[in-house]
């Protein structure tokens, strides 16, 4: 019987580099007060990219690795929440560039969540229809979102994403898959951007929302550091291991504070976290692909070792994976 496994791995950050001392010059901040608080060092900024240019290089990337054709892939699902346009979607963009005449294509909005709900979207539709290759693809332009003089948010985000293929094949790369996924829409407003108005003559300038980004860093750190925690011990309850047998924690990278908290209350060495978030900050969606592919580039995913993905943010939204290589 074919299982399905990950079979390439790609990525994509705009060349623009924006080091903390860059934005010292435009904000009230410094190197020394980002650092520490974050952990963040610099971040990728887009200089005209869009999130389907970001998503394609890193599609192409993970094509080539899988030694696939657009035309072998038969579903894409593009997590993002800074889309080109409303439509057509960023996913079937990526179909066209790509030549993927034979897919299904769409996005879905999961936030800083969303790679792993697509993740989890793809895996189900290929288990229940004759889909053999899926990509996979978290990306953002959040450069297009934040509000640059806001200085609690701007230092936090950047431009990039990752993608991934899924393969139904004999020969394992990945052995198993196992997802513990939830939402808590009720803490919504703790992490927002609110979508463009249509026009509309009533609207007077002075009703249309604040569209940037807007977080409750408290209630946003409590909820990232328990939905860390809660995953983690579910994943390894529901497959009856310890967490002493999880080789690698990778989490959304938000936040170092919020990844060292939650490795105290597991219990376990910060060094079972894999972070990449002091060279690229938070990318939402892209953030988790851009470190599995990093982390395949250092040859770290070798056969046989376990990795828990850990995503959360808006909605607000949680999710998990554990994966045995």
């Amino acid at each position: 019987m074919k299982e399905i496994n990950i079979k390439g791995f790609g990525a994509y950050a705009p060349s623009l580099v924006i080091t903390n001392d860059d934005l010292s010059k435009i904000v009230d901040t410094s190197d020394e007060w980002i650092t520490s608080r974050t952990g963040i060092k610099e971040r990728r900024i887009s200089e005209g990219e869009d999130t389907s240019q970001i998503s394609i290089k890193a599609a192409k990337m993970a094509l080539d690795r899988s030694k696939l054709k657009g035309e072998d892939i038969d579903l894409i699902v593009v997590a993002t929440i800074t889309p080109d346009m409303f439509t057509p979607s960023v996913a079937c963009l990526v179909q066209k560039e790509i030549g993927a005449k034979n897919a299904m294509a769409f996005d879905i909005n999961a936030a800083c969540s969303g790679f792993i709900y697509g993740m989890q979207v793809a895996y189900s539709m290929m288990k229940i229809n004759n889909f053999t290759n899926a990509l996979v693809i978290g990306a953002e332009t959040l450069s297009k979102i934040v509000d640059w003089e806001d200085r609690s948010t701007c230092v936090l985000f950047g431009d990039g994403g990752g993608a991934v293929v899924l393969s139904k094949e004999d020969k394992n790369f990945s052995k198993k898959f196992s997802f513990y996924s939830k939402s808590e829409g009720d803490k919504g407003e703790f992490l927002t951007t609110y979508a463009f108005d249509v026009v509309n003559p009533y609207i007077k300038e002075k009703n249309i929302r604040n569209k940037k980004i807007y977080m409750n860093g408290r209630e946003v750190f409590k909820f990232a550091t328990t939905s860390i925690v809660n995953s983690v011990k579910e994943l390894v309850k529901i497959n009856e291991i310890g967490i002493e047998d999880i080789d690698y924690i990778v989490c959304h990278q938000a936040n170092s504070r919020i990844i060292d908290y939650s490795a105290k209350k597991l219990g376990i060495g910060i060094d079972r976290f894999f972070m990449n978030l002091d060279k690229y900050g938070n990318t939402s969606s892209g953030s988790i692909p851009l470190a599995l592919n990093e982390m395949y580039e250092k040859g770290l995913l070798k056969e046989g070792i376990k990795i828990i993905l850990v995503g959360f943010g808006g909605g607000l939204t949680y999710g998990s994976i554990l994966i045995e290589i």
